[in-house]
């Protein structure tokens, strides 16, 4: 039996529980009652073709030649027609069927060549045999000795029933000729009597009947029964109808005097007529002559005539009965092979179809629909099976939910512990502390992006020993750090290490603890590094200004008696010889000029030491830097001072005389480098990302050595003949103070290039 598959949508189990889908309805030509309805059908078809054989015989030719035979023909055409449809059909789907590589198609077409040959076979053997029979027999009908036969029984009965009326017929005329000197018109009728009773007597005839011509009725004469006279066989319920008709014919002088009257099985009455006439010739009268077959002689003769009329009408449709026969064979056999050819096509279907549908469920179930369902409809083999399937298909389901929650929940912890390790490297790339890990193997696990900034790595190092990564010469002290924290037993202390970078030294506060699970075994080492070089360097700045303000304590004391005590001196000796005078005027000069000087340097080193608090407000940064460098116009002929300002810098809060000093210190210092004959650029850009504003001072001298860059802002370091050293570490001081930073750098294609940033 087929099976029907059935979607089954699956349901949280915090759902209610739906009614079932409706069973798929079985498809028409599937449905047994159909087929049973169908073979009741093709039995009737049958019985009635049988009963239609059997009555052909009594059908009339032309209904049997015209209606029967094209009746067949075209319900023979009809099922030939539908045979080679309904073969067409299927061969052609079970080609495309197997071209196209679907299940069973080819265990489908051999079960289908299989019956189809089983049936075909054996029909159309019996067809040829039965065809060749019906010709066979038909032929022996209507053979020669049996044409012979009939035609000479049939010529036989008509002979004697001729020669029967020929002798009633004489013996009428001879009674005629007899009566022709009678008076028929006397009321005495013994001497007629008399002339015509010995012909009844001695059985010449077994009836004689007379008749005068009466009064004239119209146009035609009128006959009057005188006597009749009639032999004891005569059989009873004659009737005077046939006589009087004949008589009358032959009054009338027709040459029909002669008729045969059947009185059923009783037997025949052989009439027949003759006119009574005068000497001159004139009728009279008329006599009829009568004669009687028996029952028994009259059949005989009947049925020889009978059988010779069917036989002709048999023989006349020769031709039309032998199609009419083949026409019946062949559309038994046509009948047989569509109904062997249908069972045959529904068998193969019906045992390949469970099968199929099974294997289409099976791949959809494979394929990850799990709510497949196959329709029971029988309790054999096939039922069993499906409901074996269908329990398979139920567990795999139950699974799969389990399977899916399951998923569900470790996804969503997934997304936890992802979004909480990305969470983890975001802090990690954001925060400006360096952070690597190296697992229990010795192999860097994590580095973040200010490790490798810091240690000038990348992140292809993942992966590799740290023994190998921490090799590098600079990066030694580390490697040894890191060797060691796995042996420590007590917490690991804060080392400061220092690196070179580009020519100047890093300071690094690194720390490296041990990584321990739960169960307390080692799982690494986590090195943290951060980069202590501003905090060093504001230590510097702090000593330096802690020296700086003692020393300018300490000098300035004693400068003003200096300089006082030479001025006494010379105004003492302004009376002293010219050689007194000049010498004192000279040593005088020196002492007072060098207090001075002594007196500028005090100045610097106070101001580095209690530099004021930048009083900051909103400011035209593009103003305050033209009105800077409007200063140097006409100043230095051989200098080209340019501006570059950026369209969309906004104002900045800064102080304006801070600022200006740091743009006046920075372009000084450019206009000695390019020993007062260079191209000076400043220029403004913004960068709307980080909020920050950044000020370009390049020149193109001869450049700074990357080794002494960093040494550029501390306190007391020049690379100029005269000054200070304190510039550039007030112009570090007072960026700092306002939230920003300076860096210095390579002008290209030559020259130094500084950077100052500045919040928005």
């Amino acid at each position: 039996m087929p099976a029907t598959v059935t979607p089954i949508t699956p349901r949280r189990s915090s759902e209610p529980a739906r009614t079932p889908p409706p069973r798929a309805r079985r498809p028409f030509r599937d449905n047994p009652r159909l087929i049973l309805a169908g073979i009741g059908a093709l039995v009737v078809a049958l019985v009635a073709i049988l009963a239609v054989a059997n009555r052909t015989p009594r059908f009339s030719p032309d209904f049997l030649a015209e209606v029967v035979l094209y009746a067949l023909s075209a319900a023979d055409l009809t099922m030939l027609a539908a045979l080679v449809f309904v073969l067409a059909r299927n061969i052609v789907k079970l080609v495309i069927e197997r071209r196209r590589a679907r299940p069973f198609a080819q265990f489908r077409g051999k079960l289908v060549a299989l019956l189809l040959g089983m049936t075909l076979g054996p029909a159309v053997l019996v067809l040829a045999v039965g065809s060749e029979l019906i010709r066979t027999s038909v032929e022996r009908w209507f053979n020669a000795p049996m044409d012979e036969i009939l035609t000479s029984a049939n010529q036989i009965a008509s002979d004697y029933y001729h020669e029967r009326q020929m002798l009633v017929s004489d013996q009428a005329s001879r009674i005629a000729r007899t009566l022709s000197g009678a008076d028929l018109t006397s009321r005495d009728v013994r001497p007629i009597r008399d002339l015509v009773a010995p012909d009844v007597t001695l059985q010449r005839v077994q009836m004689v009947e007379v008749y005068r011509i009466g009064p004239a009725s119209g146009a035609l004469p009128r006959l009057e029964p005188v006597v009749d006279v009639a032999a004891p066989a005569l059989p009873p319920g004659y009737s005077r109808a046939a006589a009087d008709r004949l008589a009358a014919q032959a009054l009338a002088g027709s040459s029909e005097t002669r008729s045969i009257e059947t009185l059923g099985t009783s037997g025949d009455l052989l009439h027949a007529a003759a006119v009574i006439r005068t000497k001159d010739g004139r009728a009279k009268g008329v006599v009829v002559a009568t004669d009687y077959l028996t029952g028994d002689l009259a059949a005989r003769s009947r049925r020889m005539t009978q059988a010779f009329e069917n036989y002709n009408q048999l023989r006349v449709l020769k031709r039309p009965l032998t199609g009419v026969y083949l026409s019946f064979f062949l559309m038994v056999t046509l009948m047989i092979l569509v109904g062997a050819i249908w069972m045959g096509l529904y068998l193969a279907k019906r045992i390949t179809r469970p099968v199929q549908m099974l294997a289409a469920a099976a791949r959809e179930i494979g394929a990850g629909r799990l709510d497949q369902r196959i329709e029971p409809q029988s309790n054999d083999e096939f039922g069993s099976l499906t409901e074996a399937f269908n329990a398979m298909a139920r567990e795999l389901a139950s699974g799969r939910r389990k399977v899916d929650r399951s998923t569900i929940e470790l996804e969503r912890k997934h997304r936890e512990v992802e979004g909480r390790r990305r969470y983890i490297e975001t802090i990690l790339e954001r925060i400006t502390t360096g952070v690597v890990s190296v697992d229990a193997t010795g192999a860097i696990t994590t580095i973040n992006g200010a490790a490798g900034r810091l240690l000038s790595l990348d992140r292809t190092i993942v992966g590799q020993p740290a023994r190998a990564v921490f090799d590098r010469a600079d990066l030694r002290p580390l490697g040894a750090l890191v060797a060691g924290a796995g042996r420590a037993k007590a917490e690991p202390a804060v080392q400061e290490i220092a690196l070179p970078r580009e020519g100047q030294e890093l300071h690094l506060a690194v720390v490296a603890p041990a990584l321990e699970g739960e169960s307390g075994a080692p799982e690494g080492v986590l090195l943290v590094l951060d980069d202590v070089t501003p905090l060093i360097r504001a230590q510097k700045v702090a000593a330096w200004r802690e020296v700086a303000r003692r020393l300018a304590h300490e000098i300035k004391n004693p400068l003003t008696p200096i300089q006082l005590s030479a001025e006494r001196l010379r105004r003492h000796f302004a009376d002293a010889p010219p050689g007194a005078r000049a010498l004192v005027e000279e040593c005088t000069s020196t002492i007072v000029g060098e207090v001075e000087s002594l007196k500028g340097l005090v100045d610097e080193f106070s101001q580095f030491a209690r530099m004021p608090s930048p009083r900051t407000v909103p400011t035209d940064l593009h103003q305050l830097i033209a009105d800077t460098l409007a200063l140097y116009e006409g100043i230095f002929t051989d200098v080209r001072i340019e501006h570059r300002f950026g369209a969309d810098v906004p104002l900045v809060r800064l102080d304006s005389e801070q600022v200006r000093r740091v743009i006046i210190n920075l372009v000084d210092n450019a206009i000695e480098a390019t020993e007062r004959r260079g191209h000076i650029v400043v220029e403004t850009q913004r960068d709307a990302a980080n909020n920050i504003v950044r000020v370009f001072v390049a020149d193109d001298g001869p450049g700074i050595p990357p080794v002494e860059r960093e040494k550029l802002f501390l306190p007391y370091y020049s690379t100029k003949r005269r000054g200070s050293g304190l510039g550039l570490a007030i112009v570090r001081r007072i960026i700092a103070e306002h939230g920003g930073s300076i860096d210095v750098g390579d002008n290209v294609p030559r020259g130094t290039r500084f950077t100052i940033e500045l919040p928005c």
